[in-house]
């Protein structure tokens, strides 16, 4: 497989990478660590029911829930469990296996942490994608929820005919005689499962009922598929790109989309999604109480959308952003590509609008680019023109479990001081990022010279 294949399986399944931590044939955490105390056949089936051997034989297999975790692996010796850098706690033998496994707290919620082993002296396995969440990932009693409608599709006349799927959630608090404000989500299937690697719905549910965030409605849409309509322009332009670039019909369409740094796929959220969802629900149109999200070609979507129209989105989270060169001339018509964004910001216009960004230093490098250095780029960039933003870079992969972690405080921050009664802000850069240092760099992964 090369490594733009490989680079195409990773930014489709960005999802699917880190282990879900919830599901019917599997064990929680709390479970496995009550099973723990009395360790017999019930953990060990606990065990190789919750984890595929894969997992336990290459050290990667761990469960948590909040500062509750579990960590089980199949070694020859005894496994001296590292958890960001520092021992953990001691490995304990199943008896009749060569299973070891033990339970360990992670105070520091809200965060991604990371873990390995060594064994025989040797440093074995480990995940660099662990997020610890916060109980306000979950959901809490006495909170409402609200309602994730059934999939819709919907036909599209700016991409020929192209069809979405997407999602509607609509809060329990949400009144039909009082506009919501609206959040879109890119790749919108991967944030509807309540119990999965991203649970947006539990946060989106106490983060309301808190007041924290205003009432929203949430619409989660998945990348477009133009197959059944053949011969159309859409269709030959996407076409010709997946046969270049060894890359599928669907994932080359997901490109097309999300990479291209035009006001094509902005256009299509304002003139036919939303259009679409404002004709169930009664939404907020200024920008002000509008936000967009998503992760990898997701992430430089939501911020090009953003650019593009700032009078129509306001507020911005990007996760591990594809900002570099996917869709760079690709269209010979459009000049421009995610690459050139640090120096888009730098040198037009400002707009009106307020960005997080998220990467880790173990993100992609491949022929569009280095990742957390284009991210950094882009942050240094918004730092020097006093745009409202934050950058969180941590440690980790191309993954979703950073973003996922602190998805909290990143609406927080990201909707703090929203007035219901306003319609409009001038976005200014807080005064702490303000007086903090520009952006540096070091090179951690080479013998010093």
């Amino acid at each position: 497989m090369s490594r733009v294949t490989k680079f195409a399986a990773v930014a489709i399944l960005a999802f699917a990478v880190a282990p879900v931590l919830i599901s019917a044939q599997k064990s929680t955490a709390p479970r496995l660590i009550e099973l723990a105390k009395s360790p017999g056949p019930a953990l060990r089936d606990a065990i190789t029911a919750t984890f595929d051997d894969k997992d336990l034989l290459e050290g990667t297999a761990w469960v948590g829930r909040a500062s509750d975790f579990f960590f089980a692996v199949r070694a020859p010796a005894i496994p001296l469990l590292m958890i960001d850098d520092k021992p953990g706690p001691e490995m304990h033998p199943l008896s009749g296996t060569d299973i070891w496994c033990t339970a360990a707290t992670i105070d520091q919620l809200g965060k991604l942490h990371s873990f390995y082993y060594m064994v025989n002296g040797a440093k074995f396995g480990g995940k660099l994608d662990v997020p610890a969440f916060t109980p306000l990932s979950y959901q809490q009693a006495g909170v409402p929820s609200g309602t994730l409608s059934e999939k819709i599709t919907h036909i599209s006349k700016i991409y020929d005919g192209m069809k979405s799927e997407y999602w509607i959630y609509v809060p329990a608090q949400y009144k039909a005689d009082t506009p919501a404000a609206v959040m879109i989500f890119q790749d919108g299937g991967g944030y509807t499962n309540r119990d999965g690697n991203n649970p947006t719905l539990n946060v989106i549910d106490n983060l309301i009922a808190q007041k924290k965030i205003p009432v929203m409605i949430c619409i989660f849409i998945n990348p477009g598929d133009i197959s059944d309509s053949p011969n159309t322009p859409t269709h030959n332009f996407v076409k010709a790109y997946g046969e270049k670039w060894n890359r599928t019909l669907k994932d080359s369409m997901r490109s097309t989309l999300y990479d291209t740094v035009s006001d094509r796929y902005p256009r299509f959220l304002r003139d036919e999604l939303l259009p679409d969802v404002a004709a169930k629900y009664n939404l907020r149109k200024d920008a002000y109480s509008r936000a967009i999200t998503g992760l990898s070609s997701g992430g430089i979507a939501s911020f090009n959308a953003a650019w593009q129209m700032p009078g129509e989105f306001g507020r911005v989270i990007s996760w591990i952003g594809s900002f570099s060169s996917i869709q760079w001339k690709e269209d010979p018509f459009n000049p421009d590509g995610g690459q050139d964004y640090p120096d888009k910001i730098l040198r037009e216009t400002k707009r009106n609008i307020r960005v997080w960004l998220q990467d880790g230093s173990e993100d992609l490098d491949l022929r569009y680019g280095n990742w957390p250095l284009a991210n950094l780029r882009t942050a240094s960039a918004l730092k020097a023109k006093d745009y409202d933003f934050h950058f969180s870079f941590g440690k980790g992969t191309h993954n979703s479990a950073h973003g996922a972690a602190e998805f909290p405080a990143e609406m927080i921050w990201l909707w703090r001081d929203y007035d219901p009664a306003k319609t409009s802000q001038t976005f200014e850069i807080d005064p702490a990022e303000k007086s903090k240092p520009v952006f540096r760099v070091t090179v951690t992964n080479r013998d010093a010279e």
